[in-house]
Parts: C-alpha cells; sequence; structure tokens
C-alpha cells in the first residue's frame, strides 16, 4: 500500500470538509424545532455543500488511510464521518420534508421513527465498512444470532411495537377521538406510543392497553365521521290509545328536550304490540359520549311528564306475571289526573309556601290555551303573571334561533312578575300548548300576609338570574338579593308597572 500524501490543497480541503461538517451540527442545534421545514433545509444545504468539497478534492468517501497516524490521518477520517453523517441527516431530512408536506406527521410518527433508526443504523454500517474496514459480513452474522436471542426475550414487547405500527399506518384513532373496545372499554385516547395506547374513560380513570392486545380488539371509533352520539332507550306504554298517539305524545317529548340535537331529528320507532304493551324505541342523538347521562335523564323526565299529561301509562314489564284481564285498556284506563296543584307543588319558588297556601294559587289559577306557531310572550315584555305548562311545548328564541324548550310542569313569568326583568327572548308555542295562569293579584296578596316570604322569594330567584333566560345586567348575587326585595315588595304596593303577554 502507497502511503497518502497530504498536498496543501488536499488538507485545506480537509479542513474545509471538517469546518462545515461541525458548522452544520451548530447551526442545526441552533435552530429550534419548530422551525423543521427550515432546519431540514439547512440540513441538505451542508450536505450538498460537503458533496461538492469532496468532488472538489478528489476525496472519497470510503477507503481505510494507509501510513502513519498522524493529525492529517485523523482530520481525513473525521472528515468522512461527518460526511457520512450529513449524508444521514439528510435523508431524514427529505423523510420528514415528505411527512410534513403530506400533512400527517402525527399518524406517520411511529412510522417516522422506524426509517429515521433504519437510516442511523444503514449508517453506522456503512461507516464502519467504508471508513474502518469493518467485515460486515462477519458483524452480520453474530448480529443475527444475538437479534434471535433478544427477539425471544422480547416476544411480547416487540408484538406491541409492530402492533403499534400497524395502528399507526392503518390509523383506526387518532389522539381525542372516543373509541369503543370489543370487551366494552370505552374512553377517550390521551395517548399512543410504540408499547400501549392509553384511554381516559368516563370515570376519569387512565385505562392502558398493550397495541398488540388492541390489534386484535374489534373497534368502534366513535368520534368519526362526527362526535355526536346516537342513543336508543326502549319504552313500554300500556295500549290505551292508538299507537298513532302514543308515538306523537313521544315525539314531542324528545322535541321538548334540550340536551339532545336537533338534526337529525329524534325518531320514536314503534318495535312490537300484544295485549300487554306497546313496545317503542326512541332513538335521539347528542353532542358526545360526554353528554349521554344528562341526555338520558332528560328524556326521562320529559317521557314521564309528556305521559302523564297525556294520560298515558307506563306497562309493566313483560316478567311481572299478572293476568291480562287485569290489564287498562282504552275503555278502562283512568287519566292520571294533572292539577294546577299538582304543577304548582313543582315550581320551586313556591316550595315554601304552606299546602292550604298552594291551594289558593291553585284555586285562583286560570287556562290559557295557544295553537302551534302561536305567541305566547313577546321579546321585551314583563310579564304580570306566572304561567305552568300542562300540556305541549314552548321553544324560547333569541335572534331568531331556539335556544330552550319548555314542556309540561315548567313555569315562566316569575322573574318578570317578582323582580321586573325584561324578557330577553321570544316565546312561541311548538305544538298546541295549554298553561295554567295565576295573576298578579293572588300572589300579591299572599306576600301581604307572609312579609318574610318576600326575601325567601329573592334568594331563589338570585340564584337563577344569571342563566334564565329572563336575565338583566349582570351583578353580585349579594347585591341582588336587597334589589330584589324592594322589587317584590312594591308588587305588594302596586307600584310597578307590568305588561300583559298577549291573550
Amino acid at each position: 500500500m502507497v502511503p497518502m500524501v497530504f498536498s496543501t490543497t488536499l488538507l485545506s480541503g480537509i479542513v474545509a470538509l471538517n469546518a462545515v461538517g461541525l458548522i452544520g451540527i451548530l447551526v442545526w442545534h441552533l435552530i429550534s424545532a419548530e422551525r423543521a421545514i427550515i432546519r431540514l433545509v439547512v440540513q441538505i444545504a451542508f450536505f450538498v455543500t460537503m458533496s461538492g468539497l469532496l468532488l472538489r478534492h478528489d476525496i472519497l468517501p470510503r477507503g481505510t488511510v494507509d501510513g502513519e497516524i498522524g493529525w492529517q490521518s485523523v482530520a481525513l477520517v473525521a472528515a468522512k464521518l461527518l460526511w457520512w453523517l450529513h449524508l444521514a441527516w439528510a435523508l431524514i431530512g427529505f423523510v420528514r420534508i415528505y411527512l410534513v408536506v403530506e400533512g400527517h406527521p402525527r399518524q406517520a410518527r411511529l412510522l417516522q421513527d422506524l426509517v429515521v433508526g433504519g437510516v442511523y443504523l444503514g449508517t453506522a454500517a456503512a461507516m464502519l465498512a467504508f471508513v474502518f474496514a469493518v467485515p460486515i459480513g462477519t458483524l452480520v452474522a453474530t448480529s443475527g444470532v444475538v437479534a434471535i436471542i433478544l427477539g425471544l426475550a422480547l416476544q411480547n414487547t416487540l408484538g406491541d411495537v409492530f402492533s403499534g405500527i400497524a395502528l399507526s399506518i392503518g390509523r383506526p384513532y387518532a389522539i381525542g377521538d372516543w373509541i369503543l373496545l370489543g370487551d366494552g372499554t370505552e374512553g377517550r385516547v390521551v395517548e399512543s406510543n410504540w408499547r400501549s395506547t392509553h384511554l381516559l374513560t368516563s370515570t376519569c380513570n387512565i385505562v392502558v392497553l398493550p397495541n398488540s392486545i388492541l390489534a386484535k380488539l374489534a373497534l368502534t371509533n366513535i368520534s368519526r365521521p362526527a362526535e355526536a352520539h346516537v342513543l336508543v332507550m326502549t319504552l313500554r306504554i300500556a295500549p290505551t290509545r292508538m299507537p298513532s298517539v302514543i308515538v306523537e305524545v313521544l315525539r314531542s317529548a324528545l322535541v321538548s328536550c334540550n340536551t339532545i340535537l336537533r338534526d337529525p331529528p329524534p325518531a320514536v320507532a314503534v318495535r312490537k304490540l300484544d295485549a300487554t304493551a306497546l313496545e317503542v324505541e326512541l332513538q335521539f342523538t347528542v353532542h358526545s359520549p360526554s353528554h349521554r347521562t344528562p341526555a338520558r335523564n332528560e328524556v326521562v323526565d320529559r317521557v314521564y311528564r309528556h305521559c302523564k299529561s297525556a294520560g298515558l301509562l307506563l306497562a309493566l314489564p313483560p316478567t311481572a306475571g299478572i293476568l291480562t284481564a287485569d290489564l287498562p285498556t282504552e275503555e278502562t284506563a283512568a287519566t292520571p289526573p294533572v292539577t294546577a296543584l299538582g304543577l304548582i307543588d313543582a315550581v320551586p319558588i313556591f316550595s315554601r309556601l304552606e299546602p292550604e297556601e298552594k291551594r289558593r294559587l291553585a284555586d285562583a289559577a286560570s287556562t290559557r290555551t295557544y295553537a302551534a306557531g302561536d305567541v305566547v310572550a313577546e321579546e321585551g315584555a314583563i310579564l304580570d303573571c306566572l304561567m305552568i305548562v300542562r300540556a305541549g311545548t314552548i321553544q324560547i328564541l333569541q335572534g331568531g334561533k331556539t335556544v330552550r324548550f319548555l314542556s309540561a310542569g315548567d313555569a315562566f313569568g316569575e322573574l318578570g312578575l317578582l323582580a321586573g326583568s325584561v324578557m330577553l327572548c321570544r316565546m312561541e308555542a311548538l305544538s298546541p300548548v295549554t298553561v295554567y295562569v295565576i295573576p298578579e293579584r293572588i300572589i300579591a296578596e299572599l306576600l301581604a300576609e307572609r312579609p318574610g316570604l318576600a326575601e325567601d322569594l329573592a334568594r331563589e330567584l338570585a340564584d337563577r338570574l344569571p342563566s334564565h333566560a329572563f336575565e338583566g345586567p349582570s351583578e353580585d348575587r349579594r347585591r341582588k338579593i336587597p334589589t330584589l326585595i324592594r322589587t317584590i315588595k312594591a308588587l305588594v304596593r302596586k307600584d310597578a308597572a307590568r305588561v300583559s303577554p298577549p291573550a
């Protein structure tokens, strides 16, 4: 072997290669990781520059250095190693630029890490073979035996890793998606790595699932194509009315719910009919799985109110074991009474009244009916009476958009009657509506007989003002109570002006 002669030109080229390589490393570290594209362009630019210097000075990136080991030889080896390192970074740069341009960096994270690891491994092997003349064949044969031993020892871990790669490529879910597994596990994906996936369940617990197990289970992605979730409830109604009547009552109950979506519209499907019950299925949609519990609770409450208002009876379960002759029919079923007194008992602001006082209010109540589409109360009015919905559904509109629904048992007008609040909404009958109307005079008489009742009512109303449709200017709760007390007492003195709703 002829020792390499280091001429002045060659030495200057070697020094330039080392300088460019080291400056490239420094610049790469100075550029923040948030500027990924700039960093990758810089990597490629330095590699191209180093390749140009190699060609200009006739330096090959392969081959060992013969002769005495001096600083020139060490500098040449360092220059070659820096070139191979920048080659690896340039290849990685092309991979990452492709992923950024494609717009799928998160989904391809595991695949990207796998490619990057392969590039580094290949570059390290090339450095050993081309720069240091290490026999790679023998090394590969030896490492194959080691790989078999490690593979058997890490069988489960490797199964999780490759399952994670398969899940990353298939992309059945993403971070933030709500998924349901075949074994009943359900939750929101909060983390996904090489070995496992973490789910946040509805009980606020973290479930860690190995990727190998997750890949074998049936998976339902509830968040795709949208987060909206369809719920189904089965209900049994005694066949005391025609099925079309029962279906319409239940449909009205669903329409009056505030926690379910309007689009797609809720539906009522008849499943079967026998001598004991009409079995129906309530189908409705909620914003997300986290809204299921409040939506179910409200649907049950609305269905109960509407069934009671329409005189429908819930059927006994099939396992009750009673004779068919004992079941109510359309001719024998008694309509459950829905009285003004029963509804007054349900109004929170009258919870402190004595039974006799509630009876006085009920005796003074009159009924008022509205056809579908009629205006119950105009925006800007101050109601001078308390209204309690007997039957039907009222929609509350603000800016032309429906924001809330009232149905059987709901009361309105108390804030205008007792606090003088101006209505910030318009109320329309969504279906035929019947309401009980309690006049201002009867309530004023009760307040005159029981002065302490004004303070109780003021405290009750102060808690409801911030979130109610009749909300006035925002105030601190402690400042509201004295103001409300004075306003309620003004009702007794007949000093407050009132605007009656249209009949």
